[in-house]
């Protein structure tokens, strides 16, 4: 029997040379099961109700329905299952869209192996995880928006702890643990964080903290940035 840290990993991609590729790379990874490939965003949302995975390895552009869409359709049915984009796209009209939908990560193709099985243990902790240049497009997005100068003023002391927490990679079970308080009082304070910075994910809240410098960096981990 595997033990309850295995990662129930989803692969989702339509080009069958990098499916074999990415199974291929999991395999040799015990802390990692796979349990379902798709090629398509209907098929990952059918494997996603049926096999509850821990992490959905998502591509973007796909046919009958696109890893964006699919994304939604996946947090909507079970917010528990992470999402971590996986494209050879990094553009903002692709990102931007992508974390809106519920993504928690976004890693490029071309990434190294190491990367990218680190980025998949990181999510499936919770754990937000941007690629360099995707970190670049989510700035530019709060730094385009009018009234973003500040915003991080507005927090409490405690909704500034809470979004510490988050991005340590905490759920929000975690978080009330910690802060011993209900999951109903955490997920409160969560929501107002994400409203007052006005973001619409946990990993646009991280980076938010970021630029702000109420964090220092995303870390993986070991405690490296990325």
């Amino acid at each position: 029997m595997k033990e309850s840290t295995t990662i129930r990993l989803l692969i989702v991609d339509d080009y069958p040379v990098v499916l074999s590729g990415l199974v291929s790379m999991v395999k040799n990874h015990p802390d990692i099961e796979l349990v379902g490939v798709a090629s398509n965003g209907r098929k990952a949302i059918e494997l996603a109700k049926s096999q509850v995975p821990n992490v959905v390895l998502m591509n973007l552009i796909m046919p009958e329905m696109d890893g964006i869409e699919a994304t939604r359709e996946i947090r909507k049915i079970n917010p528990s299952i992470n999402v971590l984009i996986f494209s050879g796209v990094n553009k903002s009209d692709r990102v931007m869209p992508a974390l809106n939908a519920g993504a928690i990560g976004f890693i490029l193709k071309d990434a190294p192996e190491p990367d990218i099985l680190q980025a998949i243990r990181s999510i499936a902790k919770g754990e937000p995880w941007l690629h360099p240049s995707v970190v670049g497009h989510v700035l530019k997005q709060i730094n385009n928006s009018d009234e973003q100068t500040g915003l991080i003023e507005k927090l409490t002391e405690r909704e500034l702890d809470v979004l510490r927490l988050m991005a340590k990679g905490h759920s929000n079970q975690e978080i009330a643990k910690i802060m011993v308080l209900s999951a109903a009082t955490v997920h409160t304070h969560v929501s107002r964080v994400l409203a007052k910075l006005d973001v619409s994910s946990r990993t646009q809240a991280v980076v938010y903290a970021m630029r702000a410098g109420v964090i220092s960096q995303v870390q993986d981990e070991n405690g490296t940035s990325n």
